[in-house]
């Protein structure tokens, strides 16, 4: 062979061993980095959501990296907004998948920004971790879908369960028209009938933008009710309520975790003395007898130097906790099927007073609802 013809060939082979290496290469992670990634709306009227979601799991990170990563690599999170816009939160499903190459998907916001990634999710068969939703359309098993929070339909029982105790029979039920709103409405229905109930008024909201108009609260206080149950985001939760207050209305108002808890009393104001809401994670108010809390205060202090305290962000802060775990159970060689092992072996972790129970056929990994009332003082109280 010549010498110019040996050296082509040995080139061209190393050039097919590097892309071989190359191609071999686990997404997302490196002799020390781990990269994950998120889509949220870090713009928009849903900003303040999607800020604590990402503080809560960047607070965790942090305390892991500061502490020397798992198996000597840094966790990175990738955030690209999406402005609560699904065509946005497809695409950068797409990116984060396709040109950024994460291990993982992280914490997206909502439902109806979630399942537009479940295309690439199922494309390149990556874990899709924590969605912040309950909504039953995310709860149905998927391979690929890990959910670290109780469903919207539990605490929707949760709220009929406590209010028919105390022999409350008058249900309103506030919620939008389409796939998660219907769902939540259903829930709301089934715990009713359960108790021979049925709902006194509804207003199906068309449109998640469109401000909230006088009819609707005049259509729901018509049917007089006692208890009027909200699954609307926390603007359109806020008008509401305001209005019906404007109205005359004395019922008790009560919302479901989806519009955040935080976001929704800060948009109240002094109208939130009173509204109930229900959590999907203990208060982070108190240090309590639930260890995570504590540990989910220092950590989100030293991260943005302040306690600025939420549910939210603690309900991230857990998720990013589990996410962690199993990224360490799936040792050194990790990828996302060893990481998908790994979730699925997760039988009752215990997160620090927070049980997560994964299994290969059970991928809803909590039931815990509680339910919170804003004092006078505009402070959260169980």
């Amino acid at each position: 062979m010549a010498r110019s013809s040996a050296f082509a060939y040995n080139l061209g082979a190393a050039l097919v061993l590097l892309a071989a290496a190359s191609s071999a290469q686990p997404q997302g992670v490196t002799t020390t980095t781990i990269v994950l990634g998120q889509s949220a709306p870090l713009s928009g009227a849903n900003k303040s959501l999607g800020d604590d979601i990402r503080n809560g799991a960047l607070a965790y990170f942090k305390k892991v990296n500061d502490a020397g990563g798992v198996n000597g690599r840094r966790i990175e999170l990738v955030t690209l907004d999406d402005a609560n816009d699904t065509k946005r939160s497809g695409e950068n499903a797409r990116k984060l998948l396709e040109e950024n190459n994460v291990l993982a998907l992280f914490g997206y916001a909502s439902a109806t920004l979630s399942r537009p990634a479940l295309p690439f999710v199922e494309k390149h068969k990556v874990p899709f971790l924590a969605p912040f939703t309950g909504a039953d359309p995310m709860r149905a098993f998927n391979k690929y879908v890990y959910n670290m929070r109780a469903s919207y339909a539990d605490e929707l029982e949760k709220i009929v369960d406590h209010y028919a105790k105390y022999g409350v029979k008058r249900f309103a039920i506030v919620h939008y028209d389409d796939v998660v709103g219907k769902e939540n409405f259903t829930a709301v229905d089934r715990a009713l009938k359960e108790r021979n109930l049925a709902a006194v008024s509804i207003a199906a909201f068309k449109d998640r933008v469109k401000p909230v108009v006088e009819a609707d609260v005049k259509a729901v206080l018509k049917g007089d009710p006692e208890v009027i149950i909200l699954t609307t985001l926390y603007k359109a939760t806020s008008d509401f309520i305001k209005m019906a207050r404007k109205a005359g209305s004395t019922a008790q108002m009560v919302s479901n975790s989806f519009p955040g808890s935080t976001p929704l009393a800060k948009e109240l104001g002094k109208d939130g003395a009173g509204v109930v809401i229900a959590q999907v994670v203990p208060s982070p108010f108190g240090a309590g007898a639930v260890l995570v809390v504590p540990e989910y205060r220092a950590a989100i202090e030293k991260l943005l130097g302040k306690p600025e305290y939420s549910f939210t962000s603690l309900e991230s802060f857990i998720a990013a906790k589990v996410t962690v775990e199993a990224i360490r159970r799936a040792g050194p060689t990790l990828t996302r099927e060893t990481l998908l092992k790994a979730l699925d072996s997760m039988s009752n972790y215990d997160a620090g007073g927070y049980v997560v129970n994964f299994s290969p056929r059970n991928h809803n990994g909590s039931k815990f609802v509680d339910l919170t009332i804003i004092g006078k003082d505009l402070k959260f109280y169980n």
